[in-house]
């Protein structure tokens, strides 16, 4: 890596399914470390499939994706690993696992040996179980969890990796005020000068007042990119959403979104 490289680059990404949709349509921008990045839009607008060609989940169509400059499509998912954590919005099949074994999955990509953790891998899991306040959890199995611990656990398995870029695929999605609040404190706290956060979520307000980007997605496509106050507005809400909103900013400058009605295509040829 050099200076001035950007820690995530994509360079005219796109994505097909086997159907023929084309779910990513020639997207391009990049992201600097220290940055908590929120990436909004409606369902089925490509979110999620951006993130798991990030992640090589998904296999990239045409274009490419870097990480400190580096194509990740040379990498072996071990290699990508060390450099890129996966927070997904829940974890399908957790097999009986505890949460002391799932967290330690984090520390997985930096074993020699899979069946040996070090004692340096141990102290760090119990470390950040406290941080993350799951340690009186540890032996718990995670069906035994609320959707608060859940998400709590699972961004711990993903800070034990140390990554560069943590990809969050909705983290609120089933929490209350509190813990969506608590969930993207976390967050914040976790960004740092040599990581950043890229978080896909629904809650337009919460990403205006945690992240220091937003990227608006709308039809596979990249919208508009920017600080939220400056690109977040009622017209681009309508445009995206399809939905009149009310957008403004409460007492202590914090942006909000209001959202009034639906409008009808009808409507809007109307307008």
């Amino acid at each position: 890596m050099t200076e001035g490289t950007p820690l995530l680059e994509l360079r005219k990404l796109n994505k097909y399914y086997d159907n023929g949709f084309h779910a990513v349509k020639d997207v391009s921008f990049s992201i600097d470390t220290g940055k908590l990045v929120g990436l909004i839009g409606p369902n089925g607008c490509g979110k999620s499939t951006m993130m798991r060609c990030i992640n090589k989940l998904h296999r990239l169509s045409s274009g490419d994706v870097l990480i400190d400059g580096d194509s990740v499509l040379k990498k072996t998912p071990s290699e990508l690993a060390r450099s890129v954590a996966n927070v997904p919005a829940q974890l399908r099949n957790n097999f009986g696992l505890t949460v002391y074994e799932t967290v330690m999955m984090g520390r997985y990509p930096f074993m020699k040996n899979i069946w040996w953790e070090t004692d340096k891998d141990e102290s760090f899991v119990m470390e950040t179980m406290e941080k993350f306040g799951v340690k009186r959890l540890q032996d718990s199995q995670l069906n035994m969890l609320s959707s608060g611990e859940m998400q709590r656990v699972l961004i711990a398995k993903a800070y034990v990796q140390e990554p560069r870029l943590m990809l969050v695929d909705e983290p609120t999605s089933h929490l209350d005020m509190k813990y969506k609040l608590e969930v993207m404190e976390y967050l914040n706290a976790m960004v740092r000068k040599d990581m950043s956060i890229l978080v896909a979520e629904h809650d337009i307000s919460l990403m205006a007042r945690y992240c220091d980007l937003c990227i608006i997605m709308k039809e596979g496509r990249i919208i508009d990119i920017g600080p939220p106050k400056e690109i977040i507005t009622a017209e681009l809400i309508e445009d995206v959403y399809g939905v009149s909103a009310s957008v403004g900013f409460d007492k202590d400058g914090e942006l909000f979104v209001l959202p009034k009605r639906y409008r009808s295509e009808s409507e809007h040829g109307r307008i």
